[in-house]
């Protein structure tokens, strides 16, 4: 392991354009040094995890410090559970009361254990059986992201587009409502979210041509009660009279028609697979859009609006407050979907209500989240396509040497298709200040060819090669700190990391690696305090919590897959650079390093009894 301090230096990149002019010294001195979690959106930790970001400001963070530096050394397993599904296990488990929730990939079983007694016994199982045909059109391997609890019941979505309602207490089924369409390719894999009695759902499919959409769900009947689409007129976006976007590129009539060819909105992409989070004091909640359709991107010439970017919605309505387009026009498949931290810091001596987020793109974006404004956008990744972000226009320069052309390998583009990190989401310490970014260092050479619609297939235009970036590492932990604009210290990786990371009062930052090691490093200065080697690489978000016995435990699921592991759970041939477009090529030997999986591990310290 290779812990590396990183100072910011101009010569990483000339981001004159994404820094704001410095604050007097006084202004500066008179602000907080450190920045703090929305606090409406971050309550008091209960010792509970009742949705997979922790919280609505998305800090997945834990008060809890019975395990810290002092003493994660003695930290064991406690209990394990096998889900019997060994494909990607992305999701984060949930803890409410005394039981413990977990669901799995296709097929999308859910669990509920019982905390209360040795091992954590089954209390019951629910079996929403989605259609088989579903799987034939999951792009990206058969992921589920979590589930959430609110008001007795836990929501859950399957990879064949439903919303399920089910009993906490016994597994019952209370309603479900289907909402995707697996004939034209939409599935569902995020994590919902409930805000103000709705269930937050979005759709994936973005590689086969679907139209994006987010919805809101009654969760006590399962009826629909907004859908905000992402490409097409203003009507279908809810765009109204509330819209105030704070970049002139964001304003226009019907700019979801207008920046595409003619009908090319239609099979747009802009899907919402990802992360959501909400400021009760503002009453907005933020969601990102995912990649356009096709990859290729000279087939439809012009920003391709509402794709790539974030937007603020009123949860009541789903009326849009502002949008900002991280990416016009995407070259790369740079879906914005990732997780959106909700943080109040100061800029320039000023305390800013601010979302902040690690882009795909590799810039860590704060923005101003009242109003969409682009406060700061500073790289955290190696980065050869663009060179920063104009904050007075909100325009992201792209380097033109680097974009993909008909006819022409254009090779060495850093950062690669899934971008400097992926889904896999960042946590947020305020003892430390510091963000913690699992991410890749991988590049990618890419050809551009003709994309042919057909409903329920895959169009794409693109064949993708990836490889390791700079320094020949292919993952990396990054603590970044959103005041100082830099990183703290970073821990290299031999593989890209595809887990989430947690942090804890014990000063402690959790997350695996796709070998399968879940590690605990010293949240302040990168040390790996303790190891240990699960059965399968992991990719799952590890949660704290605090059991009925009063102790506090860590969990986590181990089991190879998602885009990255698809060489191993999908039995690809690592000699063939193109398979999963083109991430086997970056990962080949990761056949040699780990096998197919699907376990539950919980991990406390020796009891004191």
């Amino acid at each position: 392991m290779d812990v590396t301090r990183v100072r910011r230096t101009g010569a990483v990149f000339a981001l004159a354009l994404a820094l704001p002019a410095a604050a007097p010294a006084h202004a500066q001195d008179a602000a907080p040094a450190k920045a703090v979690p929305a606090a409406s959106a971050s309550p008091p930790d209960d010792g509970e995890w009742a949705m997979p970001a922790k919280n609505y400001a998305s800090t997945r963070y834990s008060e809890l410090d019975e395990i810290n530096t002092g003493t994660v050394r003695d930290l064991q397993v406690a209990f394990t559970f096998s889900t019997g599904v060994d494909r990607g296990q992305e999701a984060a488990p949930l803890v409410v009361g005394n039981t413990m929730y977990i669901v799995t990939p296709y097929p999308n079983r859910l669990f509920a254990l019982d905390l209360t007694q040795p091992g954590a016994p089954l209390k019951w199982t629910f079996d929403p059986k989605p259609a088989a045909s579903a799987q034939g059109v999951a792009c990206c391997d058969y992921v589920n992201r979590g589930v959430a609890f609110a008001d007795g019941r836990v929501f859950m979505n399957t990879l064949d587009g439903q919303t399920i309602a089910v009993e906490a207490g016994t597994g019952r089924e209370v309603w479900r409502t289907k909402l995707g369409d697996i004939n034209k390719g939409e599935t569902i894999t995020m994590a919902p979210l409930v805000v103000k009695g709705k269930v937050l759902v979005g759709n994936s499919g973005g590689e086969f041509g679907v139209r994006g959409w987010l919805t809101a769900l009654d969760a006590g009947t399962g009826k629909i009660v907004w859908k905000a689409y992402n490409t097409g007129p203003d009507s279908d976006v809810l765009i109204g009279a509330d819209y105030k976007p704070f970049y002139d590129k964001e304003k226009g009539k019907d700019l979801g028609v207008t920046t595409w060819p003619p009908n090319a909105w239609e099979i747009g992409g802009g899907t919402v697979w990802g992360w959501i989070s909400y400021d009760p004091e503002l009453d907005l909640i933020y969601h990102g859009t995912a990649n356009p359709g096709p990859w290729n991107p000279e087939q439809r010439p012009g920003d391709n609006k509402w794709t790539g970017g974030i937007f603020a919605r009123n949860p009541d309505s789903g009326q849009a407050r502002w949008f900002y387009q991280v990416v016009p026009h995407d070259l790369y498949d740079h879906d914005a979907i990732n997780e959106l931290i909700l943080l109040d810091l100061p800029v320039n001596g000023t305390m800013r209500k601010t979302v902040v987020r690690p882009e795909r793109n590799g810039y860590v974006y704060v923005l101003d989240r009242a109003t969409g404004e682009v406060l700061s956008a500073d790289p955290y990744a190696n980065i050869n396509s663009s060179t920063g972000v104009d904050l007075k226009t909100g325009e992201l320069a792209m380097v033109e040497a680097k974009a993909p052309k008909m006819g022409k390998v254009v090779r060495d583009i850093c950062p690669t298709a899934p971008g400097s990190k992926d889904w896999n989401p960042s946590s947020f310490s305020p003892r430390t200040g510091l963000l913690y970014i699992p991410h890749m260092n991988l590049c990618m050479d890419w050809q551009s060819a003709e994309a042919n619609y057909i409903a329920g297939t895959p169009y794409i235009g693109a064949e993708v090669r990836m490889f390791a970036g700079p320094g020949g590492h292919r993952g990396e932990l990054s603590a970044w700190d959103p005041v100082k604009r830099a990183k703290a210290w970073s821990v290299k990786e031999d593989f890209p990391l595809w887990s989430g990371t947690l942090s804890t009062a014990g000063d402690l930052v959790f997350y695996g690696t796709m070998e399968g090691w879940f590690k605990a490093l010293d949240a302040r200065t990168g040390e790996e305090l303790w190891r240990f080697k699960t059965g399968s690489g992991i990719i799952g978000q590890p949660i704290a919590y605090r059991g009925p016995d009063g102790r506090e435990y860590v969990a986590v699921l181990s089991g190879v897959g998602g885009w990255a592991g698809a060489v191993v759970v999908g039995n690809l041939d690592p000699r063939d650079a193109t398979a999963a477009k083109g991430f086997v090529n970056a990962v080949a030997d990761l056949k040699d390093k780990t096998t197919k999986g699907g376990t539950l591990y919980v991990f406390a310290l020796p009891s004191k009894r």
